[in-house]
């Protein structure tokens, strides 16, 4: 859409009641534009990874492969 053809149709507006709402409407859609493209940080929250992972109950005995290198 070119903006000849924009301007064209704010032109055939002739209520200024109109032309507030179209005002509003372009500010929203500009924030809508810069809201949009900013990436959304996420902080990660304690304890919101609980239950995802289950270790083995054996989990901190040696592991046989290891066993020769280990101190006793």
């Amino acid at each position: 859409m070119s903006d000849r053809m924009i301007y064209s149709k704010i032109e055939l507006l002739q209520s200024d009641e109109l032309k507030k709402d179209l005002v509003l409407y372009l500010d929203f859609l500009l924030q809508k534009q810069f809201v949009d493209n900013q990436p959304v940080k996420r902080i990660p929250k304690f304890g919101s990874a609980k239950g995802t992972f289950i270790l083995s109950p054996d989990f901190n005995n040696p592991i046989d492969d290891f066993k020769d290198y280990m101190p006793v």
